[in-house]
């Protein structure tokens, strides 16, 4: 099995978006550079955060996200976001109508049996999951091998906590990843056990 890593841009106070969902200037860093980092060239970045981004991308198998998340991006349209090959979504609720059977999406019902098929389907590669709150329980219940985050130098003030509603304490190492670059600073920390 590969590792579990909880993921998402934050601000330095510690949220991923706005109460509404904006994100405000968090992802100016994804604008910071010339070097693109997908083949469409949409998001350009220095070649630091590409030297550190791209490889972190390209060992993702699935990544777990929250119904809430795939709703607000409309479900990526059918494909993964980075080239994942899968997406798993916590949900109670069923797919949405007229979803497209072939999208390697798949709605799943709890954090466990999430997990459980996210590693199946990754083999031996990274499961990544969003931070909020699918990875503020996920990290909670024990999940959570390590934490990224890529801190844009933005107060929000309040809104969507990267680690959810989650409200005890949970001990990390000190960080094995720490790259500045433009309008961010990339994090890895692993989670003691």
């Amino acid at each position: 099995m590969g590792k579990v890593i909880m993921y998402a841009t934050v601000s330095v106070d510690g949220f991923i978006a706005k109460d509404n969902d904006e994100v405000g200037p968090l992802f100016d860093w994804m604008s910071s550079g010339d070097v693109p980092l997908e083949e469409n060239g949409q998001i350009k970045v220095t070649q630091t955060s590409y030297d550190y981004v791209r490889p972190y991308w390209d060992e993702i198998g699935v990544t777990i996200a929250g119904r809430h998340l795939f709703d607000m991006t409309n479900g990526w349209d059918g494909k993964p976001p980075a080239d994942i090959d899968h997406v798993v979504v916590v949900t109670h609720r069923p797919q949405p109508a007229g979803w497209d059977p072939q999208a390697p999406f798949h709605f799943v019902n709890g954090i466990e049996a999430a997990m459980a098929k996210a590693q199946e389907l990754a083999g031996d590669r990274t499961v990544e999951v969003a931070a909020g709150n699918v990875g503020g329980q996920m990290l909670a219940a024990g999940l959570v091998d390590e934490v990224a985050m890529d801190v844009a130098p933005v107060v929000l003030g309040t809104g969507k906590r990267y680690f959810g509603a989650l409200n005890a304490i949970h001990l990390l190492e000190d960080p094995h990843v720490v790259i500045q670059g433009t309008r961010v600073l990339h994090l890895r920390y692993r989670v003691r056990h």
